[in-house]
């Protein structure tokens, strides 16, 4: 697939990275019309003004300053907002991902392909606390979302434009976009990609995630499952609850009046109508959470994200 690109970087300081990767993508991107937009996410060691002084020498950076800090995914949604192209690439700022392996994806992107996630293959990150841990996240998120991608960690990916503008990411979603795609319909492959170690800067990842991660895998899995009829999984689990109460009932009254269970009996009769109340709570909170599904459709254009201000974003 050919024609121009859009370039988005996210960026938390990465004030020593800027400039080399700005170099690195120029030299690899020679002769390609693109655009490059760099998403400062609150910054607070300068990297706000590297960006804007890049933006002064080359037109076609483009730049986004978030008012605070709001993370990776808010990051990217910005950047998928704003860009120009029909094709997008992401990639972080660390200089970790390699610039040179852009043309390569793109030219998968095409009729049979509409996103190309990058696998870090021979990743150069510490075992234990980075590549272990992202090996086994990465098992379990293709396994509960049928979605099978051996590296959902890598930022390196390119994108048709149509698949990503409007995709409704929060929290740390954005590891979870070839699935967002996937429902949308998009055919994805998966190539391997150049991963190099950081050699400035700090990480920003760390075992600390594993939580956030675990969390927002739940998140996903309801979505999948049931955020068009949130009614089905709590009514559900309402509907049991209920069930077990009638049953807990049913028992204390045989304790009471027939297997002279005294203590038995006194449990039952406290637990019966707890688990009937916590049904009917349940039960209602999903004809609420249905209430609330059909006013999301009602809502649009509320961003995750409130920029300060931009470089060359005239249009």
């Amino acid at each position: 697939m050919s024609g121009p690109v859009s370039i988005i970087v996210p960026l938390f300081n990465e004030k020593e990275n800027v400039r080399p990767l700005h170099q690195a993508i120029e030299e690899a991107l020679k002769g390609m019309d693109f655009e490059l937009l760099l998403v400062n996410d609150g910054s607070t060691d300068g990297t706000g003004e590297t960006v804007d002084a890049i933006a002064e020498e080359d037109s076609r950076v483009r730049v986004i300053h978030f008012v605070r800090n709001y993370g990776q995914t808010a990051a990217l949604t910005a950047g998928f907002r704003k860009a120009r192209h029909e094709q997008i690439v992401t990639l972080d700022g660390d200089l970790q991902n390699d610039p040179k392996d852009i043309p390569g994806l793109l030219s998968h992107l095409g009729d049979d392909c509409d996103v190309v996630c990058g696998w870090r293959k021979d990743r150069k990150d510490p075992y234990l606390t980075r590549k272990l841990p992202s090996k086994m996240a990465n098992g379990l998120i293709s396994r509960l979302s049928n979605v099978r991608v051996h590296d959902y960690g890598c930022t390196l990916r390119a994108y048709k434009a149509e698949f990503v503008r409007e995709v409704p990411l929060y929290g740390e979603m954005h590891r979870f976009l070839p699935i967002y795609v996937t429902w949308a319909g998009a055919r994805l492959k998966e190539v391997p990609v150049t991963h190099h170690p950081r050699t400035q800067g700090k990480s920003k990842y760390g075992l600390g995630r594993i939580p956030k991660v675990l969390l927002d895998l739940t998140t996903l899995k309801f979505l999948r499952d049931y955020y068009v009829t949130p009614i089905y999984f709590f009514g559900l689990v309402g509907l049991v609850l209920v069930l077990a109460g009638l049953i807990s009932g049913a028992l204390a009254i045989c304790a009471w009046s027939w297997w002279d269970m005294p203590i038995l009996a006194s449990c039952l009769t406290v637990v019966a109508p707890m688990l009937i109340l916590f049904g009917v709570v349940q039960v209602t909170l999903g004809v609420m959470t249905e209430v609330m599904i059909r006013m999301h459709y009602d809502i649009r254009d509320k961003e995750p994200f409130r920029i300060r201000s931009t470089r060359n974003m005239e249009d």
